[in-house]
């Protein structure tokens, strides 16, 4: 038997405010996105922004759907969105933040294994990381170099590509 150990690393700061010009602006677009929010049911608003590597920003915002799981979260909107429009104007990176007057967040909302997925085949898509700045209002930021922070045995086999 052969025991492994796997350290995630990422970098904290205290607000947005801390951050630098471009990524406290990326923030800011994701609070934008979040006026968007179609999220009746659960009342839990999510925003993304995309930077692209022409300074171009994506929005997504999550779409819930009374047909669960028909909705669509908003770093997918986002991301299916840049396929579908960008894909060869590369992702610099992306924020995410999530609001809810049902209860206060005190720490930034990770992604879903889903948008991971979908985020870590397009780093492979576009042969680069994509930072990753996760943040709510009054909680820390979280700024992670690459979607393997997350899930450090992404799901690829290239078998499947055929």
């Amino acid at each position: 038997m052969t025991n492994h150990e796997i350290k995630v690393n990422f970098k904290e700061y205290k607000s947005i405010t801390d951050l630098d010009k471009t990524a406290h602006d990326l923030c800011l677009e994701a609070v934008n996105a979040m006026k968007t929010s179609h999220s009746p049911y659960s009342k839990f608003r999510v925003g993304a922004a995309l930077l692209l590597e022409s300074g171009k920003v994506i929005l997504g915002s999550n779409q819930e759907n009374i047909a669960y799981p028909s909705g669509l979260c908003a770093e997918r909107v986002a991301l299916f969105h840049w396929g579908a429009n960008y894909p060869d104007d590369p992702i610099v990176a992306m924020a995410v933040t999530a609001n809810t007057d049902e209860f206060e967040l005190l720490q930034p909302t990770a992604s879903c294994g889903s948008c991971l997925q979908v985020m870590a085949e397009c780093e492979k898509m576009q042969g680069k990381p994509i930072e990753t700045i996760l943040f709510c209002n009054k909680g820390p930021v979280w700024v992670m170099d690459s979607v393997a922070s997350f899930l450090p045995f992404l799901f690829f086999e290239d078998g499947l590509l055929k």
